[in-house]
């Protein structure tokens, strides 16, 4: 049996990971797009690295785009096998996935505009909307906790990571050669102590363990206060500057917490009185499915619950959906909160919000989760005095703002904590994914000291034998 790793290697987008049985089949984990890269992403989205009309089965561990967002290419260049998820994941992946070819088709028809000014041929999306529904046809849904087989020689079984609404770890029972190896994927392993979700399940013992390192390098504030700290960000642009506060945030998870953490203050009597915009129609579908979901809510939530039937919902928020509603928020000019996607503020209609706000210092861009340096996020975060929006350059004028207190990726902590349940001594190799190499490599130094060995961070198209 061989493992080998086309993203998520030594970077953190793009997870698709590949299992290669002795008899041939082809059992791929997360076909996800890769997002923030810089001049790379293109040529990266663009090869899988393997042939995808040779793949088998495909198992998404959660939704995200960079676990799902090439399962419609994968398809549209040969792949005709199903795809196992939980059922959240399916109904999550479904609207991120049109979503997606959306965006594509619009940022090809700006990109080729500019491109036939050049006299330079045009750039094709990855795939369009009939490869979603394509896709979407060949999802086959299981529930957590359940062995269920994907071949006469392969089972399968989802456990919780609490990273998202039907977030799963993915564990594999493989027969070869008369012998049974169990290689668990972690998918993106969430926080113990999430807003929003259970925390991450134990799992019975692994030989392989494909485990997620986005932040194994860093250990998230515990005395950080989620919600006092978002009301201060609101009170001081909005109330005391007189500003926009931009929180760029991804519509599956990231913008369900935002919405949490104001009805909360609402709930206390505490929310500044404001206009609260989400301007995301997919969030607005993506929050449906959450609320829909509520047996994966963790235990205080669920006491919210019986105090507010709607932990989503609050006075004073407003969902926008029509391109020309989005317009007219772009040139609105009192105080208010705007919540758009993406989280890297890479894509979609945030960008026009902070190309409207960046160039004044009353107003604030608050970023909520992890950006790629490359990213427009990452930039920001990074202080860059100018950066470049919709290829112009914008002078970074507005307050740039970081709560990493709502990130939905464990820390090195949560990481150490999710492989606790295993006995070192009969784990075989560890392969770190979805992390920087300086993270992976500090990751990988705590888990030797808890006993565990043969820590591998492999690169990009490795392939490795498990014996």
């Amino acid at each position: 049996m061989k493992l080998s790793f086309h993203g998520a290697a030594r970077t953190v987008t793009g997870s698709k990971h590949l299992l290669t049985l002795d008899n041939g089949k082809k059992i791929l984990i997360d076909c996800g797009l890769f997002q923030g890269m810089g001049s790379k992403t293109d040529d990266l989205n663009n090869d899988f690295g393997f042939e995808p009309s040779s793949i088998d089965v495909l198992i998404v561990t959660h939704a995200h785009i960079d676990h799902t967002g090439l399962i419609p290419k994968l398809v549209k260049d040969g792949f005709n096998g199903k795809i196992y998820s939980t059922p959240a994941t399916k109904d999550l992946a479904e609207i991120l996935m049109y979503d997606s070819a959306e965006i594509q088709t619009y940022e090809i028809d700006y990109i080729n505009k500019k491109r036939a000014a050049k006299n330079l041929p045009p750039y094709e999306p990855l795939y369009s909307s009939e490869h979603v529904q394509q896709a979407v046809e060949r999802f086959e849904v299981q529930e957590y906790e359940q062995w269920f087989k994907v071949d006469d020689d392969v089972e399968v079984r989802f456990t919780h990571t609490g990273h998202l609404i039907g977030s799963a770890a993915i564990h594999l029972r493989v027969k070869e050669n008369g012998k049974t190896k169990t290689v668990t994927f972690s998918g993106d392993v969430g926080r113990y102590n999430s807003m929003l979700l259970k925390s991450p399940a134990d799992f019975e013992q692994s030989d392989y363990i494909i485990l997620e390192s986005t932040y194994g390098d860093k250990a998230h504030d515990m005395v950080f206060n989620t919600v006092d700290t978002l009301r201060d960000w609101v009170r001081k642009t909005c109330h005391q500057k007189g500003g926009k506060l931009i929180i760029p945030a991804f519509s599956v998870g990231r913008t369900q917490e935002v919405l949490y953490a104001l009805n909360q203050l609402s709930i206390e009597n505490r929310l500044p009185e404001l206009f609260y915009f989400v301007d995301s129609p997919l969030s607005s579908k993506a929050t449906k499915v959450v609320k829909s979901y509520t047996d994966e809510y963790n235990d205080k939530l669920q006491k919210v619950l019986t105090i507010d039937d709607d932990p989503f919902d609050f006075p004073g928020l407003k969902y926008v959906e029509t391109v020309e509603e989005s317009k007219q928020l772009v040139d609105y000019e009192e105080p208010c909160v705007i919540i758009s996607a993406s989280g890297t503020a890479d894509a979609g209609r945030v960008r026009h919000h902070i190309n409207s706000c960046i160039g004044n210092a009353n107003n604030t861009i608050l970023m909520v989760g992890y950006c790629e340096r490359y990213s427009l996020g990452g930039q920001l975060l990074a202080g860059d005095p100018e950066v470049e929006i919709f290829g112009d350059p914008c002078t970074v004028m507005a307050e740039i703002g970081q709560m990493k207190s709502m990130s939905a990726h464990g820390d090195n902590d949560d990481l150490c904590k999710f492989v606790s349940c295993q006995d070192p001594e009969k784990v075989k190799g560890i392969f770190l994914v979805h992390g920087e190499y300086s993270a992976q490599q500090e990751l990988a130094a705590r888990l030797k000291r808890k006993m565990f060995e043969n820590i591998v961070t492999p690169s990009m198209h490795e392939e490795v034998e498990l014996s």
